[in-house]
């Protein structure tokens, strides 16, 4: 026995080494993939305005080219009022004009492919650094699942299946809030500010230019880009922890969730408390708080539905909340399946945080006519875990 041990202990520390040069390695690839969008932003930002600024030469080309040729006609028909010097000059001059008319069309040309170019590697390079991610979060899944304790994960080998299953499931659930949080990250403030940092270098390219009314507009645009900024980072940290929930209490700031959430996905939706409110535990209503959240989310993802509503009901010994909708339902009997992908464990995570507050979680629901989900939490338990 004690041979087997040190032998997967063995395997698994090898494992663990592989996949840390790999983890490095990926990291060194994004970083680089990044470098190169950022790049390829900055050329494309240029090219975009250099595209811009050639199709205005080249409509003003267009405006003097039939000024020229109307001139052109003028001087040739008129033999009296004007001489074979001023034909030749009116020919000369709508020649120049169609010349470099032809020139600005070619360049024109040119920037146009070399935009969508640019724009088509952009979206290349975007989607490499997105797997890349995904590949080093489930590369951080598996290390994480693998370097606690060797002794222990030899116990969960032996153990029975559901067992593994379920704190792999902990850690994928995890890694899945994490890589939500980086893309929010990454699409919200850090792309706010390359795009800051590309509108800059414009803003002082102005400057040596002497283009001081496009740079007051562009710093206009620039102070509105920051605000913007600031209002994403602001409902990042609100998500990862409301501070009302702590100031306010449980009821304010889920309706304000409500209200939130009803601006933003279209759903009409309603709130409604039974009962005198009265203050829980900081990670009684922050579990509470989640597991509405959570039961919103799977509506707006999962449910088509037009309709959701809340309602709280605060009793002597415990707290009840019903979340229903009007949605498509699904069949009960197939409600908690297991992700064979591992990326969709909304209800079965919903079940396990009820569980932790030593609660029950019921779901009704029957195919197109709705889902109800029913909570119940007791309050009057003692010395529960934070």
């Amino acid at each position: 026995m004690d041979n087997r041990i040190n032998d997967i202990n063995r395997i698994i520390s090898n494992a663990i080494n592989v996949m840390e040069d790999s983890k490095v390695q990926i990291f060194e690839i994004c970083e680089s993939a990044r470098q190169e969008l950022q790049m390829l932003e900055l050329e494309l930002n240029t090219v975009i305005q250099e595209t811009s600024e050639i199709i205005k030469k080249a409509d003003e080309l267009e405006r003097q080219y039939r000024l020229a040729r109307i001139r052109l006609t003028e001087v040739s028909r008129d033999f009296v009022k004007y001489n074979e010097h001023d034909i030749k000059a009116a020919y000369e001059k709508a020649t120049q004009i169609q010349i470099e008319k032809i020139m600005v069309a070619e360049k024109e040309q040119h920037l146009k492919a070399r935009r969508d170019e640019l724009q088509k590697r952009v979206k290349n390079v975007d989607l490499s650094i997105e797997r890349a991610q995904t590949i080093h979060s489930q590369i951080n899944v598996v290390l994480e699942y693998l370097s606690g304790d060797l002794n222990h994960v030899t116990r969960i080998l032996e153990s029975a299946k559901n067992r593994q299953l379920i704190g792999l499931k902990i850690i994928l659930a995890q890694e899945e809030e994490r890589k939500r949080m980086a893309r929010d990250i990454h699409d919200g403030p850090a792309q706010s500010l390359a795009n800051l940092v590309l509108r800059m270098e414009i803003a002082e390219r102005m400057i040596v230019k002497q283009e001081f009314q496009m740079v007051q507009h562009e710093l206009i645009d620039l102070k509105a880009q920051v605000r913007s900024g600031l209002e994403e980072i602001r409902k990042i940290i609100f998500n990862l922890r409301p501070m009302a929930l702590d100031d306010l209490g449980l009821v304010p700031t889920l309706r304000k969730y409500v209200q939130d959430f009803e601006e933003k996905t279209r759903i009409r939706t309603t709130f409604e408390t039974v009962g005198r409110e009265i203050r829980l535990p900081s990670a009684m209503e922050a579990g509470i708080y989640r597991l509405v959240q959570e039961a919103f989310t799977n509506v707006m993802k999962h449910a088509n539905a037009t309709y959701v509503s809340l309602e709280m009901t605060y009793q002597a010994q415990l707290v009840k909340f019903i979340v229903s909708d009007n949605g498509i339902g699904f069949q009960a009997e197939h409600q908690e399946p297991i992700s064979t992908n591992g990326a969709h464990f909304g209800l079965i995570g919903m079940r396990e945080r009820v569980e932790l507050l030593e609660g029950r979680m019921d779901i009704e629901s029957i195919k197109n006519q709705g889902t109800k989900i029913i909570i119940q939490v007791p309050i009057n338990a003692q010395d529960r875990k934070e």
